[in-house]
């Protein structure tokens, strides 16, 4: 299957309309109340190699949800299993209350996906593309994807064959983003283009939220993730590693100083949220305390210390990214950079 078929699975041609199918189906369909993707112990195998083990993810309504992780971390499959492109070799998945098992078209009603390598057709100008996709798909709106188009600085007189690489991701989000489904799931929407495209593609994320959409949002930029999402997930090596809210991050923080003479001593309240690194390269040694939660509490305690040249940062989704990574994997509530041996995972699975 092409990458062109991907991005319009739901209006191939059948026997039955779509609307038809879908309203046939709708006795199978299960709802999935404030959850629009659950995914259950989903995996799949190739012979030995494992692409995606036992996941399992929540993805709530209305919100703009980050997918994290290197290439060949399980990402693309992961989005492939919840279309119904690939079948899981164990467990399962609802999209909007549809298996895409049971019911592919139906599902593939109710979604708009960007691949990360979409192919359109270079023969057609990309109003043409625009029309053809529109006209297809039971949610298209020309008016709404001619709209996108004029706000991505898109040129569509021009034919898909002379456009640069650039231009064909902005004709393939205006495709996507004219779709009026409930999900979009938004794979590298932004590679290729330009810092002030870039912008306003993020806004049309932020503008889908608050429309009640809900996004699924795929990309190696943690600035645009740190931008938009509410939360992340974390994929390594097929696993999932880690799930973290915006919220929850934007809570870290890193403090550099001047390092004193004296030994300094984690109180016993703060060890669970403090991770104390020294450094005694040159002649003045430095101190860095990276902090987890509400940062209120400590600044009696970092003022107590005597510390000189003090410089207060957020630590940012690099930092988690970094972690995760190595597989030194932290959790809600303990600094980033602590020691793998002490995070409690039964917590984690508590949850």
């Amino acid at each position: 299957m092409s990458q062109c078929d991907e991005l319009t699975d739901a209006e191939q041609p059948e026997t039955s309309g779509p609307r038809e199918i879908a309203a046939n189906c709708d006795s199978g369909r299960n709802e999935t109340g404030q959850n629009i993707v659950q995914v259950e112990n989903l995996t799949k195998q190739y012979g030995d190699f494992t692409a995606l083990d036992a996941c399992h993810l929540e993805v709530a309504r209305g919100e703009v949800f980050g997918l994290l992780g290197p290439n060949g971390a399980g990402k693309t499959t992961l989005i492939r299993l919840m279309l119904g492109f690939l079948h899981p070799t164990s467990g399962r998945c609802l999209v909007d209350g549809f298996d895409p098992i049971v019911d592919g078209v139906g599902l593939r009603e109710r979604v708009a996906y960007l691949p990360g390598d979409a192919r359109l057709p270079r023969h057609m100008r990309g109003g043409g593309v625009l029309k053809f996709f529109a006209e297809m798909h039971p949610a298209g709106n020309l008016e709404r994807s001619l709209e996108v188009a004029d706000r991505l600085e898109l040129q569509t007189r021009r034919r898909v064959g002379f456009m640069s690489t650039g231009m064909r991701q902005k004709l393939a989000l205006s495709v996507v983003l004219g779709l009026a489904t409930p999900l979009l799931i938004l794979d590298e929407p932004t590679a290729n283009l330009d810092p002030t495209i870039r912008a306003a593609v993020l806004d049309l994320v932020v503008a889908a939220r608050g429309a009640g959409r809900t996004v699924i949002f795929s990309s190696h930029v943690l600035s645009e993730i740190e931008e938009t999402c509410d939360r992340v997930a974390f994929l390594r090596h097929g696993k999932l590693s880690h799930e973290l809210t915006m919220t929850d991050l934007f809570q870290r923080h890193r403090i550099t100083a001047r390092k004193p003479d004296a030994v300094i001593q984690v109180p016993e309240q703060f060890k669970g949220v403090v991770t104390l690194n020294a450094s005694n390269e040159g002649q003045s040694g430095h101190l860095q305390i990276d902090t987890a939660g509400d940062l209120a509490p400590l600044l009696a305690w970092v003022d107590s210390l005597g510390l000189h040249q003090i410089r207060i940062e957020p630590l940012g989704l690099r930092a988690v990214y970094d972690a995760v990574h190595s597989g030194n994997t932290p959790v809600s509530g303990s600094p980033v950079g602590a020691p793998s041996q002490a995070v409690d995972h039964s917590a984690r699975a508590g949850k």
